[in-house]
């Protein structure tokens, strides 16, 4: 029997273990570690009120950023330019909590949480949902679900172009086009149709197409510098590791470090974040997110481009028949 098909058998019964391995961990480790870390809250109102309020907040070392504001209303100001999660007002009738379920519903509840836990058993906290998260989806259920099929559809561009030999500007055209259809499609079902999504329509179209780009020209330029190995490269990079951690069903704070960091250098990450700017905050602190996603389809754009114009290598040439040797005279 061959060594080939020996030492293929055993990369397949190595191989897939690994994958579920990789995966388990990418997607259980963070889910099982989320608490907050770094997580920016405000104080407002005046003292000594308010900084009781901070100290509490301080208890727990390293869980919030905390950040001061004089009014209530400067409090409300930086919770809509994302600035915080959320704010603890001190009033002369107590403590009172502004959150921000768009920015997400987990981190909503662990403020209030966190603020009823450091007060006397049975206190009422009053709360006011800054910015709401959509009646359509009040838990942010469907939103977490939508960067998901972003990643399998960039991934599934980057692998028909590698597969289809697109070479060059076509495999560029290709992967715009792509990117296009899938932002304007995606926001028809989740902004026209479903209403999960409420901000500017061409903003999400061109947010989740953007996202698209970005991991679709990622596998394809991979594809195209070290060949088809790229695309499994590319597709465990987006969908194992840049998928769980983005943090966008819960909060980047909210993973343990540095994941919740480096999945918002990941275009996963980076388009949620983006998309939740755009589709609940006016645009506020969308720089970042849509930065990242412009370097990463840059990037993966001229990599096609590049990988592009290098020569395939030429097909083998059959081995030449050898030559009859004309037969001995008797």
């Amino acid at each position: 029997m061959s060594a080939a098909p020996n030492r293929r058998l055993v990369a397949v019964v190595l191989l897939v273990p690994a994958v579920v391995a990789l995966a388990l961990w990418a997607f259980a480790w963070p889910a099982a570690r989320m608490a907050p870390r770094e997580l920016p809250v405000g104080v407002a109102g005046s003292a000594p009120a308010a900084d009781q309020l901070q100290r509490q907040l301080e208890e727990r070392v390293g869980a919030f950023e905390v950040h001061r504001y004089d009014s209530e209303g400067a409090a409300r100001t930086a919770i809509q330019d994302r600035a915080v999660y959320g704010a603890v007002v001190a009033t002369a009738k107590g403590p009172e909590l502004l959150t921000a379920s768009a920015a997400g519903p987990v981190v909503a509840q662990l403020l209030h949480d966190a603020l009823t836990a450091s007060l006397p058993a049975g206190t009422t906290v009053p709360v006011t949902d800054v910015v709401a998260a959509p009646a359509a989806d009040p838990r942010g259920s469907v939103l977490g679900a939508s960067i998901l099929p972003l990643a399998i559809a960039g991934v599934a561009a980057g692998s028909a172009v590698t597969l289809l030999r697109l070479r060059g500007g076509r495999a560029g055209v290709a992967l715009l086009g792509v990117a296009a259809l899938a932002g304007i499609i995606a926001t028809a079902l989740t902004d026209s149709w479903l209403g999960v999504i409420t901000g500017g329509w061409w903003s999400e179209a061109g947010t989740l197409g953007l996202t698209v780009l970005a991991i679709g020209g990622t596998v394809a330029g991979l594809a195209a510098l070290i060949g088809p190995a790229g695309v499994g490269l590319g597709a465990l990079l987006m969908v194992l590791v840049g998928n769980p951690f983005s943090g966008v069903t819960s909060a980047p704070e909210l993973l343990p470090a540095p994941v919740g960091t480096i999945g918002q250098w990941l275009p996963p990450g980076a388009g949620g974040s983006l998309l939740r700017s755009v589709a609940f905050f006016d645009g506020h602190a969308a720089g970042g997110p849509a930065l990242t996603l412009a370097l990463w389809a840059a990037l993966g754009l001229a990599a096609v481009v590049i990988g592009g114009r290098r020569r395939p290598p030429a097909p083998h040439a059959p081995d030449a028949e050898p030559a009859r040797q004309p037969a001995l005279a008797g």
